[in-house]
């Protein structure tokens, strides 16, 4: 029997306001703080989790960025042809498909979507995640998870994230009675859930409840092994409703420029990340953005959210719509979902949480912090 198991579940999108509005697992979690969210989305966040670095430095913020030089998919850019709007490849469930033989194609180990980029675009643009974050080396020369817990000979295990949540909580129990003693048990479910039923008080308490009971099963099988249980819940973001849409696309299109020789963008479900090929385009596309609610952000805000880089490889200005709106169409989708992340992390609706059996330090504070946090605690085991 172990003297002390170690969990750390990662459940994506269980948010502040969702953990108070439900009073989530109080009397077992009863240390519990706010968080500053990762500025982004689960592709900032996750590598943020693991690796306790912010996208300036491990360089991950929007899946895509416009990186000509860089974009590995230009023979795939001849067919475009194919790819009309009303075109049978440009069907939600046969993109899915696409993607999963282009990852094939391209080796890619990491989470790849195409979702709506446009296919005459991907010549253009280089994706962040080709490597799988959670596995030895997934972050290239930045030391992830995986790789200090192996390097301090920690008996661990972390999920696969392909799998289910279902088959994540029996992997863990069985990781258990294999004799781990560390476990970060990835589900990404309810995040799903949220984004369809963001506004269901009803829908959202039925998740709340299963994901209850599997984390009771889950300590339980910890208790039979160890004399002490620390067990950690931890989000990465929360969840804001539907206000309203805007159609940058069709605007930034009638401006006249030329995508690829005046300015290049990736429109992301929030917000819009332009790169200036001239100036004549920065001047262009920062007046006509006046048109729309939101704000491009300072140097100062992007320093504040992990987010700057000198190299502007995420973009020569980013704009960010106000909390509830979204970009559509956009490349990631070209129809509203019920609930967004991705705005301001100063939005009410923003705020990560995390909770636990056992108390933690007051330097918890951001989505950056749980690495050291989980680093202390293998530490001492």
């Amino acid at each position: 029997m172990h003297k002390t198991i170690e969990i750390f579940l990662f459940i994506d999108a269980l948010g502040w306001k969702i953990i108070n509005d439900h009073q989530f697992m109080v009397d077992l979690f009863p240390y519990r703080r706010k968080i500053f969210m990762q500025f982004g989305y689960s592709s900032s966040a996750i590598p943020t989790i693991l690796s306790g670095k912010t996208p300036a430095e491990h360089g991950h913020l929007g899946l895509f960025r416009f990186a000509p030089d860089h974009s590995p998919f230009k023979k795939l850019s001849r067919l475009a042809w194919l790819f009309k709007p009303e075109s049978f490849w440009n069907r939600g469930r046969v993109r899915h498909h696409l993607s999963k033989i282009l990852k094939r194609l391209y080796g890619f180990t990491g989470y790849f979507q195409l979702y709506r980029m446009p296919i005459w675009k991907l010549k253009f643009v280089d994706y962040c995640e080709k490597s799988d974050l959670f596995l030895a080396n997934g972050m290239g020369n930045i030391a992830n998870l995986h790789d200090t817990l192996y390097a301090k000979d920690i008996d661990f295990h972390i999920s696969d994230w392909h799998l289910s949540d279902d088959e994540n909580y029996t992997a863990a129990e069985k990781a258990i009675d294999h004799g781990k003693n560390f476990l970060f048990v990835y589900t990404a479910s309810f995040d799903g859930v949220l984004h369809d039923n963001v506004g269901d008080f009803t829908t959202i308490q039925s998740k709340l409840d299963k994901i209850k009971i599997q984390i009771e099963n889950l300590y339980k099988k910890a208790a039979e092994h160890a004399e002490t249980v620390h067990f950690t819940i931890f989000s990465d973001h929360g969840m804001t409703p539907l206000t309203g849409t805007v159609d940058m696309i069709k605007k930034i299109t009638e401006s006249g420029l030329v995508f690829g020789q005046d300015y290049g963008v990736c429109y992301d479900s929030t917000m819009a990340r332009f790169y200036y090929l001239n100036n004549n385009a920065k001047k262009v596309i920062e007046e006509m953005m006046k048109l729309f609610p939101g704000h491009f952000l300072s140097k100062e805000e992007e320093i504040r959210y992990g987010i700057y880089r000198q190299d502007r490889a995420f973009g020569d200005g980013i704009f960010l719509l106000d909390a509830g709106l979204q970009i559509v169409p956009s490349d990631m989708g070209e129809k509203p979902l019920n609930g967004m992340h991705g705005f301001s992390p100063e939005d009410e609706h923003s705020f990560a949480a995390i909770l636990s059996n056992t108390d933690f330090p007051e330097s918890v504070k951001h989505v950056s912090d749980y690495y050291d946090l989980m680093l202390e605690r293998a530490d001492n085991l």
